[in-house]
């Protein structure tokens, strides 16, 4: 079975930092990229970030470039989601991910998936 699981989010205040976790499990990192979406109530959801762990390829939306930086735990099988200078716009509900691998980029600026997490709440006081 499948799981992915996200933590880390929480309270902070703008120009702060986060770090997001998403624990994954019953699939293997050769098979599915990994990725970060968020949404806000009443708004589409966002791509934000992926990884393809085997070509150690990223891919970023563009207004968080710089600011988000997404990696792989191979020690804990986790994805992170590190989050710098924290701005009110970043604040939402942040969800992982899995893409299959053949098709995960178009599946990313899509913001489809084949399996999602449960989300984690991030809030960006200003």
């Amino acid at each position: 079975e499948v799981q992915l699981v996200e933590s880390g989010g929480g309270l902070v205040q703008a120009g702060e930092s986060l770090r997001l976790s998403c624990a994954a499990s019953g699939f293997s990192f050769d098979d599915y990229a990994v990725g970060w979406f968020r949404q806000v109530p009443g708004k589409a959801r966002e791509r934000v970030a992926c990884i393809w762990t085997p070509a150690n390829k990223t891919l970023y939306k563009d207004s968080v470039r710089g600011r988000f930086t997404i990696s792989r735990d191979g020690t804990k099988n986790t994805v992170d989601l590190q989050i710098d200078s924290l701005e009110p716009e970043d604040t939402a509900v942040y969800y992982c991910a899995a893409m299959w691998r053949d098709s995960y980029a178009i599946a990313f600026l899509k913001g489809e998936a084949d399996y999602w997490g449960q989300g984690t709440q991030v809030t960006v006081s200003s």
